[in-house]
């Protein structure tokens, strides 16, 4: 490469630091005096850095003009201008010279994404709002055929940005940590659980009852385990469950799953009690609808000691610890293994798949709408389109899970180039009248384990199996926050306190389902309509509403944990 070349690329090069200057320069959502105190600081020290390189810019130009600089110098200060560069621009755009990021480029980067896809669901609902309103006006059909061509163009727009997004998150030189760091998080998690699950003398220890029974489906029963599972992590007692006689199984859970113990599985000696009776050897609980008082690390609540990594690392921070928990209660016995893997293996499933969950039967109607077989296709669609411009696909696969067994047999008619995996016999033994079962008990594990074993999920989050299977997914990989689409609810936990979220920019209403919103407000979410819009609660004004999804932070609940610090 010739010298005037080089000088020419790093002078814009020096033209991008002071691009970067100009931003640090400009805080744009925060209002705090001390963040404002920082980011000057942080712009001076930007500014002395870019002073420096235009001096030595200068300097090598008036060398070249003068023909002084040897060739051996020429490309010694290119190396140490290059050198300076690099440590600026590091550390004016959050990453770390030791491989580890800031918390503030990792949320950054998540919040990018996030609202790339809030801004898709935006202008593909308006869109195809006014398609619908002229789709019988025949001097109509050329506008909609115009309009349906932006919204492919639109959605390859969509698709381009969040591969770069993503290829980003790839090259940024932290995916080795984010790796590591997701396994010390989960294997301190792991080890804590263990020590509280097995204590070197049972008769002494402080025990927390948990009866597994509750009147409901599966899911559901797994998500009361794991309240209790909290309940006793925050109290410091060992769980015990009680399932003999489990609807699912009455032979009771440690014949199809191992014993959350190896050494404490008896409740019955010492001083009996009910929450809140901290005071007693044993207490059992209630379903968490019936806990009083409730404290407040219940659901959304994550430990605080756990909260700074956890935060930096996860985009779903409860999601994660929900399913740390599931990973440690959720041990198949060798039986309940081989069925799960020969299950596995006579569906043929295998990688890359989407995994759907169709639910129906008793719940439609009461607790959820009927959401048809195309709408969770497209999620589909969209997901395989997404992927294939990074990597060539032989077969677009997907996992069919649900109560309805017509459900496999439609999507094969009707998807001809899907690879459809699906058992209708697991459907049928699903229904409501044959759900108390072994062969049902069967099904409904192979469900959740195949469908946490997919690459992305795309199901109705007010399904318990659905987000159980979610929670689970976040196990396998650094950050699977992303890796979902539901039809209805956002995520959340049965029984949960209160999910807010905060505030970043301000709102006008421009409609009257609409509400005001200004920075830092803090709002009860009650759903993402998955529009461009959630609605919600405010805080500070009362009003009930809709605001624009991306104008929020979620606010992360955090409580104070025993934080065993004896365990590392």
């Amino acid at each position: 490469m010739s010298f005037s070349r080089q000088i020419l690329i790093f002078i814009c090069i020096w033209g991008l630091l002071i691009y970067f200057f100009l931003i640090k320069l400009n805080p744009t959502s925060r209002n705090k005096e001390t963040d404002e105190i920082e980011r000057l600081n942080q712009a001076l020290l930007y500014l002395e850095k870019s002073k420096s390189i235009d001096n030595e810019l200068r300097r090598l130009l008036d060398e070249y003009v003068n023909d002084v600089a040897s060739p051996d110098a020429k490309s010694e200060l290119l190396k140490r201008i290059s050198s300076k560069f690099q440590d600026a621009t590091a550390s004016g755009t959050g990453q770390s010279s030791n491989g580890v990021p800031s918390h503030e480029y990792e949320h950054l980067r998540r919040r990018v994404t996030t609202n790339v896809g809030e801004l898709w669901n935006y202008m593909g609902a308006e869109l195809t709002k006014i398609e619908k309103s002229m789709r019988n006006e025949f001097e109509m059909q050329q506008s909609i055929k115009q309009m349906k061509n932006f919204m492919e163009l639109a959605r390859e727009h969509i698709r381009s940005l969040t591969t770069d997004l993503e290829t980003m998150k790839g090259s940024d030189g932290y995916e080795s940590y984010r790796h590591k760091e997701s396994k010390a998080l989960s294997d301190l998690v792991q080890k804590r659980l263990h020590y509280l699950q097995n204590p070197s003398d049972c008769s002494t220890a402080r025990k927390l009852v948990c009866k597994i029974n509750k009147g409901c489906g599966f899911g559901c029963q797994l998500h009361h385990i794991v309240y209790c599972f909290i309940m006793a992590y925050a109290t410091e007692r060992t769980l015990i469950l009680k399932s003999k006689g489990w609807r699912y199984h009455k032979g009771g859970w440690e014949e199809i799953y191992l014993p959350i113990s190896e050494t404490c599985l008896e409740s019955d000696k010492g001083s009996q009690g009910t929450w809140p009776q901290q005071d007693v050897q044993v207490m059992t609980v209630p379903i968490i609808d019936s806990l009083n008082p409730r404290p407040s690390y219940l659901p959304l609540a994550i430990p605080a000691d756990l909260a700074p990594r956890l935060t930096k690392l996860h985009g779903d921070p409860i999601a994660w610890w929900i399913g740390q928990l599931l990973m440690y209660i959720l041990k198949p016995q060798p039986e309940t293994l081989e069925m799960l893997e020969n299950g596995k293996n006579k569906l043929g499933f295998k990688k890359p798949i989407v995994g759907v969950h169709v639910r129906r039967t008793d719940k439609v109607g009461t607790e959820a709408s009927f959401h048809s077989l195309d709408e969770y296709m497209k999620g589909v669609d969209d997901y395989y389109d997404q992927l294939e411009m990074i990597e060539h696909i032989d077969k677009r696969r997907v996992y069919i899970a649900s109560d309805d067994p017509k459900v496999v047999d439609e999507a094969r008619r009707n998807y001809p180039h899907y690879d459809v995996i699906g058992d209708p016999e697991i459907a049928k033994v699903a229904a409501v009248s044959t759900r108390y079962t072994d062969s049902s008990l069967n099904g409904i594990m192979l469900d959740i384990d195949l469908l946490s074993k997919c690459d992305f999920l795309v199901c109705t989050f007010s399904s318990q199996v659905c987000r159980v299977a979610y929670e689970i997914m976040q196990t396998m990989y650094p950050d699977a926050s992303s890796r979902f689409k539901s039809l209805d609810d956002i995520y959340y936990y049965g029984g949960q306190n209160a999910h807010n979220v905060i505030s970043v920019m301000d709102h006008q209403p421009k409609s009257a389902e609409q509400i005001q919103v200004k920075t830092g407000d803090l709002i009860g979410i009650a759903g993402n309509h998955w529009n461009g819009f959630s609605k919600g609660k405010n805080v500070r004004t009362n009003q009930n509403g809709l605001f624009p999804s991306f104008k929020v932070n979620n606010k992360v609940e955090v409580a104070d944990f025993p934080t065993y610090n004896h365990i590392e």
